[in-house]
């Protein structure tokens, strides 16, 4: 059976591992093969505290209409960072339009993390990511995209279970059909909640934390969680899958010296 194709709508970053370039090799090393949409051209990994960033917007507008024209379609799409309203809604509109033909649409809403937004991100690009995901099979976002996106209130110190339910519940509320919330303490434990359309069922699974930053970490596990996924496993299992093999990447390069551009993912495939 031909392999499933995947369409990756996200940044691309001349130096470092995170986005497009980050989930790439992943995914080709599963099997799968891989077309990609830059959102912006990135100088590299925000981390360093300088880049330069070339958003793609006009260059997008170019490219849907060709694709339409040559009948160039896609299993699935995954997004990742969005720019600007404009291209929100733009992006928002393809993903509809292919969803109705059976695309599977993926969601990662990047807004922000410990609580706040990230730099640049308004209000009005929040409410436009909401827009993202009232067309998605599935979201994940962190704790704090997930409080963003449902005006709910961001608690460092976490949530109990029927409180992580509820959010799970308020994010589908939006539109989304499944959801998973990454990095969110539950009970006192790092987790990853989820809720399954399919099977109408919650998950609750915790983890053990590295005490490391990289960045990149996040578009890995939605690259090894979507491989997974379109392999034909159950949402719950893939997400373990994911959790697991991203803890063996971070494990293999906790003294990396230059954390900054991220984890050398393609000398690392073997853990996936």
């Amino acid at each position: 059976m031909a392999k499933k194709q995947i369409l990756l709508i996200n940044d691309l970053a001349g130096y470092g591992k995170v986005a497009t370039a980050a989930m790439l090799p992943i995914l080709s090393y599963m099997g799968y093969p891989i077309y990609n949409m830059p959102t912006a051209l990135v100088s590299n990994t925000l981390d360093y505290g300088k880049f330069n960033i070339m958003e793609t917007t006009d260059y997008m507008q170019g490219v849907f209409p060709v694709w339409k024209e040559l009948g160039f379609s896609f299993d699935a799409i995954a997004t990742g960072f969005i720019c600007s309203e404009r291209q929100a809604r733009m992006v928002a509109d393809y993903c509809k339009e292919q969803a109705q033909r059976g695309t599977i649409i993926f969601v990662d809403p990047i807004m922000g993390d410990e609580g706040k937004l990230y730099n640049g991100v308004t209000p009005e690009r929040v409410e436009c990511m909401r827009e993202m995901v009232a067309v998605a099979d599935l979201i994940f976002p962190n704790y704090t995209e997930a409080a963003y996106l449902t005006d709910s209130e961001y608690r460092p110190e976490g949530v109990t279970s029927d409180e992580a339910r509820l959010l799970l519940d308020k994010l589908r509320a939006i539109g989304t059909k499944s959801a998973l919330i990454t990095s969110i303490p539950v009970e006192g434990q790092p987790s990853v909640v989820g809720y399954n359309h399919f099977k109408d069922t919650y998950f609750e699974l915790s983890y053990d934390e590295i005490p490391v930053h990289f960045p990149g970490t996040g578009d890995m596990f939605s690259a090894i969680l979507i491989g997974h996924l379109l392999n034909g496993e159950s949402l719950r299992k893939s997400t373990r899958e994911a959790m697991d093999a991203l803890y063996r990447l971070i494990d293999a390069n906790k003294d990396n010296e230059d954390k900054n551009r991220g984890i050398p993912v393609e000398q690392w495939l073997r853990l996936l």
